[in-house]
Parts: structure tokens; C-alpha cells; sequence
């Protein structure tokens, strides 16, 4: 969910990082939202440049240690009933919300969103999410009788059992509600968990964990371990029992490598380019709506945002105007209260802003022009939110995730047209339909190479509990959420059969074998199945 040339939770340490947890200061290679210094590591304000806080760097030796500790209490913590596991979830939830002035407010300060923005994107799915689960939690993961067709004098069933610790590894842009998420989910099934939040937002990893610890979590039950690609790679080594990472995709790569070795499962979600299609019998305005929110939300720092825009020619024109009168209006700059009038916040860090500023430089040489914004702003980490047109599907900004406040639109002849280039991505994570005729959009929206595909409405797929969120092609392994899978994710299936009645004393196939049996067998299957 984060882009793949940005910093992430699993690279090589490069010769400015080197050393992280030394009394040396360490910088990351371009300017970005924390230092690493005096074996701590302290977070920056994007907005702002002010250091706001700093928490312990974990190195090696730290990550071994949170491990066996998650190990030493995860016993203890699945043997407890499942309605307790949920009332603990119930318990977190409660100081959540009696917290979320203050998580909102540090959400802004340490991520750059507006309090609006962390209220609704980061908060109101985590409430969402451990009611759904908490609620149905007992269903969801009650044994499964399995019917048997043949042996039907066999009994058949498979309980859920929590895999031990998961290692969940979270990225900057949703530093709340992603990781959250997946803790919730793996503290349900019975897991112990060692979370690594990103370097960019180690005081919000650190609520999580006051959070949890507040709401009665056991002791040993949530480890935090903070650091940087080093100490994601020392969690990978350290043999957890399932992996869990968000984020980008040579990093994901890593990961999977060094799983490999153990045999490790592995959940990935990855980036998407994601396309939007607005077809000629779409409501205009209300897809203008969409693709500047979709596009422009945090600063287009979603693994979901709209990144490509695929509208009908009869209706380009007034859809790009509308797109570019909005984008126009939005109002860009750092919300210290949710009383702030702001819409759009920061990047995360130079490195992604110049990513950002590549996109549009290479789109406007190649031909590309821009309707609004298209510069820095206000000479910091904040960028104009930008709408673009002409562009090709050659371009970067067509074929990379750019991770930022950017809307190319391009238009199409026919539908089949925009099916063929919506799906000529590596990518395949969220896809976006718009049509006031529903059978209509049903119809293109089944020809779309995307984990989710949304009809008139985007980005939001992720906070619905029920729906199983994930990709197709690059954008990723396995799927969360979704109902009962979202929580089985973290479950080994293991089967159970038995006999419904007294067993005989040996099986017919069994030892000794004889010339009868075979005959037997034989005249047996061809009566069952030679017809």
C-alpha cells in the first residue's frame, strides 16, 4: 500500500542508515519524517519539520526478545474463552473513542492528515470492524462439519486453531486503521502478535500498544517493536508463525524469500493503479465528486486512490471541467485542529514528493497538460492537488504508482476499449465503475482484473468488515476481512474425522491383501462410476 521506491519495512540499510541504533544520528537518505539518533528513534511533524516524540529503537537482539516474550504468553491468551478475547476488543474500543480527540490529533501531527480524515478513515473502521467481529466471532470460527458422501459412516470436521505469534508489519499512510485491523483480527483467533509499525509513525504504533494495554490486553500478548528496514528484516528472521505485511512491492519480495525458507504464510497487501471508468451514462457530478475525493484523499497517499482516470469521450468535457473546478477548490495545508479549513495535507517525505513531482514533470514533457495545481506548495512537503490531461498510457503517471495528490484522465472510444486498458496494469488491487444504468456497470465491472470493484462509489471498500479485501496479479496475496475469512486468516485449518458408530476391526483396504478384495473393488467402482 505504499509505493515501491518508498522507504519500507524490510530494506537494506544504505551507508547513511547504517547504525541506526548507535549514539550516531542516522538520517534516512532523503529528508523524511524521523531521525534515528541515541538508539532512539523520534518522529517529525511532515507538515511542520518539529520533532514531536521518539520511542526505543528495537534492534536484533530487542526483536528476539519481543518474540519469545509474544511466544511465552500466546498459550495463556488462546486457552482464555473467545467472549473474553472479544470483550477485551470491546474494551479497546471504549478507550478508543474516549481517546479520539487525542489519536486524531496525533494522527495529524505525526502523519499530516487532516483530523477529519483520521476521524472518519482511521477510527470509524476499527470501531466498525471489532463490532462485526466481536459479535460473530464464535460463529465464524466454530468447527465446520464437513458432510461426507461416501464414507458416510465417518464423522468429519475442521476446528480453527490461532497459528502462535503473527508478525504484523504496517506502512506510514493508514498508520492506525491498518495495523489495528490486523492486530484485532489476530488477538480474536488467539494469537500473539509482534507489530512493527513504520519508522514514519512510531508514536502511533506506540498508542496501539498504550491502547490494548489500557483496555486490560495481557501482559506479553502485544509486542511493538520500532525501527526501520533493519528491524523488519530481524521480525522476518525471527520465525513468527504468520506474517502479515503492508506495504510495497520489492519489499514484499524480501519477505516472501526469507518466509520461504521456513515455510512461513504470508498475507501481502501490496500497491495498486488502480482505474477509474466513467461511462457515458454516468451521473457527472457525482463521479467529479469521487475522482477528486478518491484521488486527493491523504494527499493521494492510498493504496486504493483513484490513479487513472478512463472517462467516455461524449462526456469528457464537462466531466474534466467539473474534475478541475474541484480539484481547484481544495484547500491544501496543515490542520492543527479539526477547526483548520484544510482538505489536504503533506507527504509523508521528500522522497515521495519528488516521485510525485517526476509523474507530472514526465507527463507535461510528453504532451500531458495540467488543468489544476501541478507544483509544490508553500515550498514544503505539500503539493497541489493536480488534474492532467492528454496523457498516454506510456506515460509514469499511467503505468506507476504515484502515490500522491495526482488525477491523469484519458479518454476511451468504446467499452471494451476502456476494459482492455484498465486491465493492462501489473496491478490489480481496487477498480472503479460509474454508470446510472447498474446492469450496465455490472457488466464492465466483471471484466476488471481487481480484487474489488466498486459501482459509483471508491475507496471505501477496506472499511466494510464483510468484504474481503485484497489484489489480483501484483497487488498482492490473500485477502482480509471478507466475513469469516477475514478472521481465518489467522487460523490454521485442521481436520478431525472419526467413526459415527463402533470401528470394525480393520478396514476392508487394509493388511493382509487378497486376489477377492481386489475383485471386489473393482466390480464396486464400475458399478458406482463406469455408467
Amino acid at each position: 500500500m505504499i509505493s515501491d521506491e518508498t522507504p519500507s519495512s524490510m530494506e537494506e540499510p544504505n551507508s547513511d542508515t547504517r547504525g541506526g541504533a548507535s549514539n550516531v544520528a542516522v538520517r534516512p537518505p532523503v529528508t523524511g519524517a524521523y531521525v534515528i539518533e541515541n538508539g532512539r528513534i523520534h518522529s517529525v511533524n511532515p507538515a511542520t519539520g518539529e520533532r514531536i516524540g521518539d520511542v526505543p529503537y528495537a534492534d536484533e537482539e530487542a526483536v528476539r526478545a519481543a518474540m519469545a516474550s509474544a511466544r511465552a504468553a500466546q498459550p495463556a491468551w488462546a486457552a482464555r474463552p473467545l467472549e473474553e478475547r472479544a470483550r477485551i476488543m470491546r474494551a479497546f474500543r471504549r478507550t478508543m473513542m474516549r481517546r479520539a480527540d487525542w489519536l486524531t490529533q496525533l494522527i495529524a501531527r505525526e502523519q499530516g492528515r487532516p483530523p477529519v480524515e483520521a476521524l472518519t478513515q482511521e477510527l470509524l473502521p476499527i470501531a466498525d470492524l471489532i463490532t462485526y467481529y466481536s459479535k460473530r466471532a464464535s460463529k465464524f470460527l466454530a468447527d465446520e462439519k464437513l458432510p461426507m458422501h461416501l464414507l458416510m459412516y465417518k464423522r468429519s470436521f475442521v476446528h480453527w486453531a490461532p497459528y502462535g505469534v503473527v508478525a504484523v508489519i504496517s506502512p506510514w499512510n493508514y498508520p492506525f486503521v491498518l495495523p489495528t485491523s490486523e492486530v484485532v483480527l489476530a488477538l480474536l483467533a488467539g494469537n500473539a502478535v509482534v507489530l512493527k509499525p513504520s519508522e514514519y509513525t512510531p508514536l502511533i504504533g506506540a498508542a496501539i500498544a498504550e491502547l490494548f494495554q489500557q483496555a486490560g490486553l495481557p501482559d506479553g500478548v502485544l509486542q511493538v517493536v520500532q525501527g526501520d528496514g533493519r528491524t523488519g528484516g530481524a521480525l522476518v528472521s525471527a520465525a513468527p508463525d504468520k506474517i502479515s505485511f503492508i506495504g510495497g512491492g520489492p519489499t514484499a519480495r524480501r519477505i516472501l524469500a526469507a518466509a520461504a525458507q521456513t515455510l512461513t504464510p504470508v498475507t501481502l497487501e501490496l500497491g495498486g493503479k488502480d482505474p477509474m471508468i466513467v461511462l457515458h451514462d454516468a451521473d457527472i457530478e457525482r463521479a467529479a465528486h469521487a475522482a477528486v475525493w478518491g484521488g486527493f484523499c491523504n494527499a493521494g497517499q492510498v493504496c486504493a486512490s483513484v490513479e487513472r482516470v478512463y472517462v467516455d469521450e461524449r462526456i469528457a468535457q464537462p466531466f474534466t471541467k467539473r474534475v478541475a473546478e474541484l480539484a481547484r477548490n481544495l484547500r491544501v495545508g496543515h490542520a492543527s485542529s479539526a477547526r483548520d479549513p484544510v482538505d489536504v495535507g503533506p507527504m509523508i517525505s521528500e522522497r515521495q514528493l519528488q516521485i510525485v513531482q517526476r509523474h507530472v514533470d514526465d507527463a507535461v514533457h510528453a504532451g500531458a497538460q495540467i488543468l489544476a495545481g501541478g507544483n509544490r506548495h508553500d515550498g514544503k512537503l505539500f503539493f497541489e492537488p493536480t488534474v492532467l490531461v492528454n496523457v498516454r498510457d506510456d506515460m509514469d503517471v499511467m503505468r506507476e504508482e504515484t502515490f500522491g495528490p495526482v488525477l491523469p484522465i484519458a479518454t476511451f472510444n468504446s467499452e471494451e476499449e476502456a476494459i482492455r486498458r484498465a486491465n493492462a496494469s501489473p496491478f490489480g488491487l481496487s477498480a472503479y465503475v460509474f454508470s446510472r444504468n447498474q446492469r450496465h456497470a455490472e457488466r464492465v465491472a466483471r471484466q476488471l482484473e481487481a480484487g474489488s470493484v466498486l459501482i459509483n462509489d471508491v475507496v471505501m471498500s477496506y472499511g466494510a468488515p464483510e468484504t474481503p479485501w485484497g489484489g489480483v496479479k501484483q497487488s498482492g496475496i490473500g485477502r482480509v476481512h471478507g466475513g469469516p475469512q477475514g478472521i481465518r486468516e489467522y487460523c490454521q485449518p485442521r481436520h478431525v474425522m472419526a467413526e459415527r458408530f463402533r470401528p470394525m476391526r480393520r478396514e476392508l483396504w487394509w493388511y493382509p491383501y487378497h486376489g477377492a478384495n481386489y475383485s471386489r473393488f473393482l466390480r464396486a467402482m464400475r458399478w458406482l462410476w463406469q455408467r
